[in-house]
C-alpha cells in the first residue's frame, strides 16, 4: 500500500510524502537534487520490514516553500514526519539528506536510530576557499533566473565531467534538475564550510551508522569516517565497489541488519 499524505511543518509549510510497507517505522532523507520520488526503488526494498516515509524535502516536488530558508525549518519538516510516524522513528539519510539527519539528532528529535550515506562535509581545509567561490557564483546565477547554470556549476563543484553533464543537459532528466535548482542554495546551506562539527556530533547519544562507497572518493570516505569516529555510538560501513550514487539492492539488506538488530 503507497498512501500520499501531507504533513503540516512548525511554519505552516505542507510538506508531501508517501507511506508504504508494514513494520516498525522508517523515514527517508534524500539528498541534494533529490526528490521522495528518487528514494522510491529503496523504499520498495525496505517495505517488506517496515513501514517507510518517504517525502519531498522543503522547496521540492509537492512540498511547499516559506521563505527565507533555515535550517531548522528542515529539521521542523522531519519533525513533523515523525509525528506522523507516530512519536519517532528510525531514520536514514543520504549525502546532504546525511547532515540533516545529523542536525535533527543534534537537535533532540526522537530519532532512535539512523543511518547515514556519505555526509559530504569539507573535511580538507585547502578545498574551503573553493567552496566559498562557489557559494557565491551558485548565489549569483540563481539571483539572475540561471537555474541551468546553477546546477551545471553544482555538478562541476561535485566532480561530474563535462562530457557527462552536457549529455545531462539534452537528456529528459535536465528539466527535473533545474526545476529543483533553488535548493541547491539550501543544501550548501546545510552542508556549510565548517568540517566535522566533532563537539556537536559527540553530544549525539543515539545509535547510528555511517555507509560509504568503497569506490567514492577519498574525501567522502575520509568525512565518513569521521562521522562515524565523533559519534558516541557510531559504526562505519564500507560498501565494496559502490560511489556516491549507491545501489539500492546493495544499500537495502545493510540497513535492513542494521534497522533491526
Amino acid at each position: 500500500m503507497n498512501i500520499a499524505c501531507k504533513a503540516k511543518s512548525g511554519d505552516g509549510t505542507l510538506i508531501a510524502y508517501r507511506r508504504t510497507g508494514g513494520g516498525p517505522p522508517l523515514i527517508l532523507v534524500s539528498g541534494t537534487l533529490g526528490t521522495a520520488e528518487t528514494e522510491t526503488r529503496l523504499a520498495e526494498l525496505l517495505a517488506p520490514r517496515f513501514e517507510v516515509f518517504v517525502y519531498d524535502r522543503r522547496g521540492r516536488g509537492a512540498s511547499g516553500d516559506t521563505g527565507p530558508y533555515e535550517v531548522r525549518r528542515e529539521i521542523e519538516d522531519l519533525a513533523s514526519l515523525l509525528a506522523e510516524a507516530g512519536g519517532s522513528a528510525s531514520v536514514y539519510g543520504v549525502s546532504a539528506g546525511a547532515i540533516l539527519v545529523l542536525e535533527a539528532a543534534a537537535a533532540g528529535l526522537p530519532i532512535t536510530q539512523f543511518a547515514l550515506y556519505e555526509p559530504p562535509y569539507p573535511t580538507d581545509p585547502s578545498v574551503l576557499p573553493d567552496r566559498t567561490a562557489f557559494t557565491e557564483r551558485l548565489t549569483s546565477l540563481l539571483a539572475q533566473g540561471r537555474r541551468d547554470g546553477a546546477v551545471e556549476l553544482f555538478l562541476s563543484m561535485v566532480g561530474t565531467p563535462r562530457d557527462l553533464i552536457a549529455g545531462m543537459r539534452r537528456s529528459p532528466l535536465w528539466p527535473g534538475l533545474t526545476a529543483l535548482a533553488h535548493t541547491l542554495a539550501y543544501d550548501n546551506a546545510l552542508v556549510g564550510l565548517e568540517p566535522v562539527p566533532q563537539e556537536r556530533l559527540a553530544a549525539i547519544g543515539t545509535r547510528g551508522m555511517v555507509v560509504d562507497g568503497g569506490a567514492s572518493t577519498r574525501a567522502l570516505r575520509t568525512a565518513a569516517k569521521a562521522v562515524a569516529t565523533a559519534l558516541p555510538r557510531g559504526r562505519h560501513r564500507t560498501l565494496t565497489g559502490q560511489t556516491h550514487e549507491v545501489a539500492p539492492h546493495v544499500l537495502a539488506p545493510v540497513l535492513t541488519e542494521f534497522f533491526t538488530a
